[in-house]
């Protein structure tokens, strides 16, 4: 394992990609964060800090080496999985697990699309949370992460998350952007 600010998170928290994290430390078997990423940042006037123009929310992520196996978050915009492609695909790999849950997918669809030679399996979400989302759809108990802390729960995601397989079908990257809907705007929206 190497240290934290040569593992690909680190190499975010470096160019200040990661925003408002709730957890942001190494683990057991990797480095973990939970947070917000910055997808394209806001110009920066007389160095003060602005919001990005286009972040994801409610990030999971881990890394282990100099890879990140997995990661999972939501975008109001599935078009905006584009801009994420191109931030993270360096430290992606085709043998990681990554979930993206859009705000503007069909609430009757998911499916897995490929940008470059990674894959990303999109889901819808309405109300509830990429959390919640993903321990439903990796057959998690609530009950059995309770005496876990925010990076054990995280790997325990990130290991869970190995054991999906096709049972999303196959969409291009064109058909996928054809079937989204209209972006729709979340107030009060957890974190």
């Amino acid at each position: 394992m190497s240290d934290f600010i040569s593992s690909p998170i680190g190499k975010l928290d470096g160019q200040e990609r990661l925003i408002s994290p709730v957890f942001k430390a190494s683990t057991a078997s990797g480095f973990a964060f939970r947070g917000e990423i910055g997808i394209k940042l806001a110009e920066s006037i007389a160095g003060e800090k602005r919001p990005p123009d286009i972040k994801t929310d409610q990030v999971f992520m881990f890394s282990d080496g100099d890879r990140i196996t997995f990661y999972s978050s939501f975008l109001d915009n599935l078009a905006d999985l584009e801009g994420l492609h191109a931030l993270m695909s360096s430290f992606f790999t085709p043998e990681g697990k990554y979930v993206i849950y859009a705000g503007n997918v069909d609430l009757l669809k998911k499916y897995r699309v490929k940008l470059g030679d990674i894959s990303y399996y999109v889901l819808p979400l309405d109300e509830g949370t990429v959390y919640n989302e993903l321990l439903d759809l990796f057959y998690i108990e609530k009950g059995d992460l309770k005496k876990l802390d925010m990076g054990e729960k995280i790997e325990t995601l990130a290991t869970a998350a190995k054991k999906i397989s096709a049972r999303f079908p196959d969409t291009s990257w064109e058909q996928a952007l054809k079937e989204m809907g209209p972006v729709k705007v979340y107030e009060n929206r957890p974190v």
